[in-house]
This record gives C-alpha cells, structure tokens and sequence, in this order.
C-alpha cells in the first residue's frame, strides 16, 4: 500500500511540476492521470481479491471432513 501512496504522491508532484513550468495546460492530463491511477487500482484490486479467493479456497480443501 506504501507504493500505490507513493507512486500515486509522485504523479501529482510530476504533473504539478510540469503545469508549473507551463509543459502542460492546467485542465489537461487531470482526465488522463485519473483514467491511468483508476485503471491501476483495479488492477491491484482485482488482484488482492483473487489472491484472497484462492487462499480461502485451497483452505477449504484441505478441512478434512470425516
């Protein structure tokens, strides 16, 4: 979590760098910075929750039941 934090403090200093030195126009990259971090937390998210379904499914199979 301390690199999504990280990475995601990174852009916005980036960003707010390149709009300070007049690389970039105020409104634009806003859209394409959100689109890019939101489409990386779903990945890790979909990716934390698989990792979840499997833990609790190989869990499960190895209860014995008699």
């Amino acid at each position: 979590m301390a690199q999504a934090r990280w990475a995601w403090w990174y852009l916005q200093a980036m960003l707010r760098a390149r709009r300070e030195a007049g690389r970039v126009p105020s409104d634009e990259g806003s859209v394409v910075e959100t689109v890019i971090l939101t489409a990386i937390f779903a990945a890790l998210a979909i990716a934390v929750g698989a990792i979840i379904v499997a833990k609790i499914t190989a869990k499960a199979h190895s209860i014995n039941l008699n």
